[in-house]
């Protein structure tokens, strides 16, 4: 297991373990009422899947492991696919709603990193965090939205608790991802991705999505943490980086005239 004393975002987001935050990620921006209500009425995921999560894995490497084309070009994507997606109390282009789904790429990276490799060094704390507001720069997001430091950051990441709901078609979309949102040669990791996503979720998260939690899911989440990131570490590297160097690519051949 590597113990750098200074990291970037890229070098988080460069590795394979992120995956397991992906259904916590979601999770999260649903239960902002306003991402919740379009991302359940707009969203192909439970009908294309794999399409959906190319979209979503492109956009995460091209703005942290990308060129200046690549973020140019995921954008251009990204905001054709916003442009239905609006109604009542909703729309993609709205700067806050947005915010809110790049503060959880931030939040779930360094989660992921804390998982697999420790506390992200003090030294790197910054930095990891100012080059995540590229997550909402290439979107319609200023900079000057975000709070100024990672500190102020974590206080209105907890600010933002109260505002938080999740109604019945919300809940029961997520359920319907977590219970058989993939492809079938997908499926048999999906008991263990929906429990990666209960375990990372805090108790009123969990409650809102209606997520259960036993006795026998903390024990079970605590083996996790104990052997999932020495299985992780003993992969060859070029496996481990494979999944960003394989969605980068296929940006790019697309992107190509």
């Amino acid at each position: 297991m590597p113990s750098p004393t200074s990291i970037g975002l890229a070098d988080i987001n460069i590795e394979s373990y992120i995956y397991f935050g992906a259904g916590a990620a979601v999770a999260w921006q649903l239960a902002d009422p306003g991402v919740g209500r379009g991302v359940a009425r707009h969203s192909q995921t439970l009908r294309r899947p794999l399409s959906r999560l190319r979209a979503t894995m492109s956009y995460i490497y091209a703005v942290s492991l990308g060129t200046d084309e690549d973020r140019a070009a995921i954008a251009r994507h990204v905001n054709r696919a916003h442009v239905p997606v609006q109604g009542e109390g909703y729309n993609a282009f709205d700067r806050d709603l947005q915010l809110w789904v790049a503060a959880t790429l931030y939040r779930g990276a360094v989660e992921m990193y804390t998982l697999f490799v420790g506390p992200v060094p003090a030294a790197s704390r910054e930095a990891v965090y100012r080059q995540a507001w590229a997550f909402g720069r290439t979107l319609q997001v200023d900079d000057a939205q975000w709070p100024a430091t990672a500190d102020a950051f974590e206080m209105w990441w907890e600010s933002r608790q109260a505002s938080l709901r999740v109604d019945d078609e919300v809940r029961a979309y997520l359920q319907a991802v977590l219970s058989g949102g993939a492809p079938w040669y997908l499926r048999p990791a999906l008991p263990l991705q929906a429990f990666v996503t209960r375990a990372l979720l805090p108790a009123h998260v969990r409650a809102m999505f209606g997520l259960p939690w036993t006795a026998v899911d903390a024990r079970r989440w605590q083996r996790f943490q104990r052997w999932a990131p020495r299985l992780y570490w003993m992969q060859p590297r070029w496996l481990r980086h494979l999944p960003a160097r394989h969605f980068l690519a296929r940006l790019r051949a697309q992107a190509d005239p």
